[in-house]
């Protein structure tokens, strides 16, 4: 009987094996020789897969090729919280996260106290350093993912030319926005099949697009120029207790900036964390009445139409000039000067006497011509244009006030392409901080070179308002201070009260300096704007001494051979205007 019984279970397996298999067979020739084909597309979709090949970002480098921001290897801290709360770790593993992360361990420990998730980000872009520490705790259910995040080695230096990529690694700023499509290079894809263990089956890869690598943006920033430019700023803004303060440096005969700096700075490694404000790249953002600089474009244009000669002389009317029933007013009060020294002495009344033999309609040309009222196309976002109204909209008094740099406005990088154009014998230069683009196969994509955007004055004029800015800058100049030895500085003085509702302010000033040197034969020009300075306020007392500070390690740096001593010693003599 037993025997009996067994022989009939073990033909009640075979047979439900052999009907397990025949079940099996029969739906594998289904699945196989049957026209589904709406079957065999949602298996092909399921083990379909499209991998997206993230590429890194493109450095940006100095002009001689020192790195200025690049793309570092960092990692993802995530965490397995079903894991971790399985094993009761939640409150150690949080507080031991929080300490090496500089994270709320309150935050952390409600992160991992999910059991129904099995991953969770803790923190993103880590540093090697610390995720070294973290692996050597070996904490079961934390684990790592590769990423690679934006650096920018020198901290805040250059931080609002360079500006910064975004957590997504956008370009939100400066170079990094306005260059992002030849820095962000371009994502390859690859699509293909994955076996039951998600595993690439590689002979299922149907498609494979290399990624392009961004390239590397080369800028016309010199790294060391850039420092002393810096480091002279954040002592003017400890001296004069300003709101801000911020210079350009530019190469005359290219338009190449060499430094752009602002204060106050932000660090772009820490971005987030920065005031809005400090974002501001006030070098070709804010828009300010220039003061006294601006009478350079003026009396250059009288010049360049005739209209006045360097020896003419006007009346100053001791300080005070009633015009259309309105006083205008000198800083100090002169007699008679001629138009070198309405330049030299920075007189109010002389300028608008000079800007008043213009016809209008010709001044405002002059203006346009000098690029005042629109942007430069420098290659930076956030450029303003700067305000210079239609003609239609002057009043009887607009042409008095223009000529002492009220009711315009502009930006630094605008006043100084005005100088600019003085010091390269009239051309008006687009300028430019992007030096070249350079592909991940080392072939230059795009390159900048020197453009001319206009014209404004001849050769003879800018070659003559040369000698008479020169002139600023000797005894008896506003610019005394600006001097440095061994070289003819040219430059003009500014010293502006900020406008206020009603009127002008008697206590917020905008202080600035602006020149080129060596004057008979110009290499660089800079210029130095100084925002509401205490006590003092005047552009020849504190912003004449920054850009002298600068110069002088400039001249240096660029190895730049000094004015020959007997043009040195004739202007120190006091040479007259016909020997100019």
């Amino acid at each position: 009987m037993t025997e009996r019984n067994y022989i009939w279970r073990l033909i009640l397996v075979v047979m439900l094996i052999t009907a397990a298999w025949f079940g099996l067979a029969t739906r594998l020739a289904f699945l196989h020789l049957s026209p589904n084909d709406e079957l065999r597309q949602r298996v092909r979709q399921i083990r379909r897969v499209e991998q997206e090949i993230l590429v890194g970002r493109g450095r940006i480098l100095d002009r001689h090729g020192n790195i200025l921001a690049l793309d570092m290897a960092v990692k993802n801290v995530c965490a397995d919280p079903k894991t971790i709360v399985e094993d009761g770790h939640v409150q150690f593993i949080g507080k031991q996260l929080a300490r090496l992360l500089q994270l709320d361990p309150a935050m952390i420990v409600t992160r991992l106290s999910r059991p129904d998730r099995r991953f969770e980000y803790i923190k993103k872009f880590v540093q090697v350093d610390t995720i070294r520490q973290i692996q050597r705790m070996q904490m079961k259910g934390v684990f790592f993912e590769d990423a690679s995040a934006r650096y920018y080695p020198h901290g805040s230096m250059m931080c609002h030319a360079l500006g910064f990529s975004n957590m997504e690694g956008i370009g939100s700023a400066g170079v990094e926005q306005k260059m992002n499509v030849y820095l962000k290079g371009r994502p390859g894809l690859r699509v293909s099949e994955m076996d039951g263990r998600r595993r690439e089956i590689y002979s299922r890869r149907s498609l494979e697009i290399a990624p392009q690598e961004g390239a590397d943006v080369y800028l016309t920033l010199d790294q060391n120029i850039q420092y002393m430019v810096e480091k002279a700023l954040d002592s003017a803004m400890l001296t004069h207790q300003a709101k801000g303060c911020w210079a350009i440096v530019e190469r005359v005969r290219t338009g190449e900036i060499l430094a752009m700096a602002c204060r106050p700075a932000y660090d772009l490694n820490e971005y987030r964390q920065s005031a809005s404000q400090n974002m501001l790249n006030r070098s070709i953002g804010y828009v300010y009445e220039p003061g006294s600089t601006f009478k350079v474009a003026v009396i250059a244009g009288a010049l360049n139409e005739g209209t006045v000669f360097p020896d003419e002389v006007f009346d100053c009317e001791n300080g005070c000039w009633y015009f259309q029933g309105r006083p205008l007013r000198d800083y100090h009060p002169y007699g008679r000067l001629s138009v070198a020294d309405v330049l030299r002495k920075s007189s109010n009344i002389g300028a608008a006497k000079v800007a008043m033999t213009l016809p209008p309609a010709r001044l405002e040309q002059y203006l346009r011509d000098f690029g005042i009222g629109r942007t430069t196309g420098v290659d930076l976002p956030g450029e303003e244009a700067g305000i210079l109204h239609n003609r239609s909209k002057w009043t009887s008094l607009s042409v008095s006030r223009m000529a002492m740099g009220h009711e315009v406005g502009v930006t630094s990088l605008q006043m100084l392409n005005v100088m600019c154009a003085i010091a390269n014998n009239g051309f008006l230069l687009r300028p430019t901080i992007v030096q070249r683009v350079v592909d991940a196969h080392g072939r230059t994509i795009k390159e900048s070179t020197p453009e001319v955007i206009s014209k404004p004055i001849g050769e003879k004029t800018a070659r003559l308002m040369q000698r008479l800015l020169t002139r600023v800058t000797q005894e008896g100049g506003t610019g005394t201070r600006a001097r440095v030895d061994g070289y003819l500085v040219a430059g003009k003085t500014g010293s502006a009260q900020k406008p206020i509702p009603g009127g002008y302010s008697d206590s917020a000033n905008m202080a600035s300096f602006v020149g080129f040197l060596p004057a008979d034969n110009p290499e660089f020009a800079m210029i130095v704007v100084v925002d509401e300075p205490q006590p003092l306020h005047t552009g020849g007392v504190v912003a004449a001494p920054v850009f002298q500070e600068i110069a002088a390690q400039i001249v240096r740096y660029l190895d730049i051979p000094p004015t020959g001593a007997e043009s040195v010693r004739a202007f120190e003599t006091g040479a007259s205007i016909e020997e100019l």
